[in-house]
Formats: structure tokens, sequence, C-alpha cells
């Protein structure tokens, strides 16, 4: 229990300021109706409630089925198996995604129905689940992270050059949405379980990379459905906003929605338990029951964590977002984009659960609140940057992305070796269903209001802009580290703990 009041008690700190940043612009800049603001402040103790119980169960759960399934994997000594078995829990941990199937939604319909939401699904799961065996190779082959990031961002940059800005913008927001609430602390956990039974020297820093790799998966699967299917340029039209009426009435219906989806999330990774429990793992009845007890409070946070996001936090995002776009003090605009990104990234499970395993891995020598700290600040920057694009149309998705992807892989050969793994998924966590909602929300709302910006292309590279600048901003703070060692006279590129 004392676990639980510590989870509660963190949630509660990173969730609170959003709330008050909204409450306040509500009383200041942007008034809403007050239905809107009782349907937020109760999405913000569901919130609260949802994501505190969520951690609480992956540490039961999630987190020792990814650890097993790992050391499992890597114990069968064939390199032939794991790279199908861990293709194979790539694919299906991938395919019940949430944030994926929303966003194969608003593709197929920004396509006008030329793109099947399924082809995107199935494509995308392909993709992650083809990285998630090059990545385990990888730890077991002890192959340099930074390297293997430098030719697949290569391979991006060419294929980015033949493809639309809206295929672009697609491709980098699919790598966002598919490392979720619960894909992320799932393959961390099935990284660390490979890195930890291999051994040797580079534990730490093998435990930590397999969510980038995992994440390139989507942006290359993307970029050659685009090639091979010929498709340029997609036309679609947003769906009209409509903001919804009553307090409880739309949590009432959410919910019910959330308990069916959350079901179909959780369902292929209490299989594959099962399965690889009674086959190879064979643990005692206790520990068994206690993972399925863990899955359990995944599932009941995970339920509570997005009816909150998606009945309380979406539509009030949107709605601050056309308003304060439509003031006639422009700079508002990127300025208050870049204080929600300051905090909206720290109601993030998937943070939460990436810094947790840095801490721990690291034995406290890369304190979990030095990263979180520089996830807030390259996410504000994110939004802000993204804000600037949708106010003006000459700024193009690209301009940011590549320079920044660029930056990313260079700093990869110049900061400490775990530091590269890190910066690379955090890259992947950043961009969840916390910030991916309210955000997008956010964004799309601005757009709305500004008549140079197209709400699905614009809406689109918000997602993919949060996804980047973790990759800089963290390995920046690798930097610091090593400038820091250096100068005490310690050698980290080697080792990272004593």
């Amino acid at each position: 229990m004392n676990l639980l009041k510590d989870k509660f008690k963190e949630v509660s700190l990173s969730v609170l300021p959003i709330s008050i940043i909204v409450i306040l612009l509500h009383f200041t800049v942007v008034p809403m109706e007050t239905d809107m603001l009782a349907r937020f402040i109760i999405g913000s103790l569901l919130v609260i409630l949802g994501l505190g119980i969520f951690l609480f169960g992956v540490d039961l759960g999630v987190t020792p089925i990814g650890n097993l399934m790992g050391e499992s994997t890597a114990k069968s000594n064939s390199v032939t198996l794991v790279g199908i078995l861990g293709f194979l829990l790539g694919f299906l941990i991938t395919v019940a995604e949430p944030d994926l199937l929303i966003l194969a939604n608003q593709v197929n319909k920004a396509s006008g129905g030329i793109i099947s939401a399924y082809a995107i699904l199935i494509v995308v799961s392909i993709g992650v689940g083809l990285m998630v065996a090059l990545g385990l190779l990888r730890i077991l082959f002890e192959k340099p992270l930074n390297k293997m990031y430098t030719i697949i961002y290569f391979i991006i940059f060419i294929l980015g050059l033949k493809i639309s800005a809206e295929f672009l913008a697609i491709s980098v927001d699919a790598s966002g949405a598919t490392t979720g609430a619960m894909t992320t602390p799932f393959i961390l956990a099935l990284g660390y379980g490979v890195s930890r039974l291999k051994g040797g020297k580079n534990v730490e820093e093998d435990s930590f990379g397999l969510v980038g790799i995992a994440s390139t998966g989507p942006i290359l699967a993307i970029m050659l459905m685009s090639i091979i299917s010929r498709v340029s340029n997609i036309q679609g039209q947003a769906e009209a906003f409509m903001p919804h009426e009553g307090v409880i009435s739309q949590y009432l219906v959410v919910f019910p929605h959330m308990m069916k989806e959350t079901i179909y999330t959780l369902m292929p990774v209490v299989i594959m338990f099962l399965i690889v429990n009674g086959v190879k793992i064979k643990l005692s009845r206790k520990n068994r029951n206690k993972i399925l007890k863990g899955l359990l409070y995944t599932y009941i946070g995970l339920v509570l964590f997005l009816t909150g996001v998606n009945a309380g936090f979406m539509e009030v995002g949107r709605i601050m977002g056309y308003k304060i776009a439509s003031l006639e003090q422009s700079w508002i605009l990127p300025a208050i984009g870049f204080l929600l990104g300051l905090v909206v990234v720290l109601a993030e499970p998937a943070v939460y659960v990436l810094t947790e395993q840095v801490e721990e891995v690291t034995a406290g020598y890369i304190n979990k609140k030095v990263i979180r700290v520089a996830l807030s600040i390259g996410i504000a920057a994110a939004v802000s940057m993204s804000m600037l694009r949708i106010m003006f149309p000459a700024l193009k998705l690209w301009h940011f992305l590549l320079p920044g992807f660029a930056l990313g892989v260079l700093l990869s050969h110049k900061v400490p070796p775990i530091f590269v793994g890190i910066a690379f998924d955090a890259g992947g966590v950043a961009s969840g269903p916390m910030t991916a909602t309210f955000v997008l929300a956010f964004a799309q709302g601005a757009a709305d209001a500004i008549p140079t910006a197209n709400v699905l292309v614009d809406g689109f590279g918000v997602i993919a802009m949060v996804a980047m600048t973790p990759l800089v901003a963290v390995q920046i703070v690798g930097y610091i580290f090593k400038l820091k060692a250096k100068k005490e006279g310690i050698d980290i590129d080697g080792a990272t703990t004593e």
C-alpha cells in the first residue's frame, strides 16, 4: 500500500500543474463554459487516480512479464528464434495499442478513404515487430547503438526525400503513436530482460534503446507503403468540432468504450504470458497470480486514465487552442504552447516508467528528475515551435524535423552510450496518450482559428515534433554529464556506474 500511496503522491504533483494552468487561463485569457470546466476537473481527478493505479499495476505485472519474456527469449541460444520471438512480441503488443488505432482512423479520414485504417495498423505493427527483432539481436551481438541509429536515420532521410509532406508527418506520428501506455513498459522490460541475462560489461547501456529502435519501424514502414502505393498527396476533411453538453453524460459514453478498448490492449500481453509461462517459464502459482493481479490493476488504471483524458482533457485543449489563436496578441499562442508542453509531458504514464527504470538500472547515478526536466523543456520547445508553424505557412515540418533528427544522430556519437539509448527511448515515450491527445487537440483548435493552417496536416506534425525534441534534450544532458565527469577525472563513456 505504501508503494501505491507513493505513486498517487508523485502523479498528483505532476498532473495538478496542468489543471492549475487551465483553470488560471479560464479566469484570465480563455473563459470556458461551466459544464466544460467541471468535466475538465473531473477528468483531472480520474487522470490522477488512473495513472497512480496504472503505474502500480505496471510494477506488479507488466514489467515482470517483459523481463521474463526477455530472459526466456535470450535463453533460447538461437539467433533465429530470438529474431522470430522478437518480431511476434513486437507485432502483437503494437497491433492492440489504442493510440495507433486512433491514428489509423485519422489517416483513413485524411486520405478520403484511400488508405484503410486496417492497412495502417498492420503495416505499422509489422514495422515495429521487425525493429524489435533487430534491436534484440543488436543486444546479443553487442553492436553500438549510435551506429545503428545513424544507419537507420540515414535510410529514413533518403526515403523522406521521396514522399509527400503529409506522409512525412504521418510516418513520424505513427512512430509516436506506437509507443503508448502499454507498448513502452513492455518493450523496456523486454530489452532489460535480454540485456540482464546476456550480461557483460554493457548491461546498463543495453537496457535502453529498444523502444527507440522499435519506434523507427513505423517511420520506415509508412514511408515504404507510400512509395510502393504511389500515393503522394492525401486529401480529406477533418470532422467538424462540436462541444459536448452536460457534465457526466460524456463520461458515461466514454467509460464503456475505454473498458472495451483496454481489454483489446491487454489481451495480447495476458495470452503471451500464460502461453510462455505454461510452456517454458513455469512460475509458482503465487508468483503467477501476483503478476495477473498486477495486470488487473493495470487494466483498471488505464481505463480510468484514458476516460479522464478523452472525456475531460481533449475538448478543453481544443477550445483553449481555438480561443488563444483567435486573440489579437499572436505571441500568446506559442508562449502558452511552451507552458503547456512544459507540464503536460509529466502526466505521461510511459515517461514515469522510463525514468524509474533509468534510475533503477543506473543505481541512482542518473536521477529520474533530471531526465524529466530535460523532457519537459524539450516538449515545451516542440509545442511552441509547432504553434509557430501553424501561424506561419512558410515554416514547414521538415524545416524542424530533419535538422532535429540529424542533430540527435550527431550527438549520439558525442555522449556516453547509455544516454543514447535513454534519449531515443524518450522520443517514443513522450508522445503517449496524454501528450498526443491534449497537445494534438490544442494544435487542432489553433489551426481551426487560423485561416492559413490545415487542421489535419498541422495536427499530425505536432506529435512528430513532440517525438523529435527529446532526442536532442536528453543527449544534451548526457553531454553535460560527460563534461562534468571529465572535469572530475571520471570516465563514463565505458561505464555509467561504479
